[in-house]
């Protein structure tokens, strides 16, 4: 649901994984093992900051 969650987000905002892990301040590798779906228990950091890149409550990015 997460790597599903932000990979909808992430073209939905037009943004390459490049650039969104730019804005979210994160490695290009763990966006790429996230939206993958390698990465299934990301810290809350990186959580916080992928959400405030889109804008959502981190709820709507895990999709609880």
């Amino acid at each position: 649901m997460l790597s599903a969650n932000i990979k909808k987000l992430r073209k939905k905002h037009n943004l390459s994984q490049e650039q969104l892990a730019k804005k979210a301040d994160i490695t290009y590798s763990t966006l790429i093992k996230i939206e993958s779906g390698n990465n299934t228990n990301p810290t809350l950091d990186t959580l916080q900051k992928l959400a405030s890149v889109f804008k959502v409550k981190i709820d709507e990015l895990v999709g609880k």
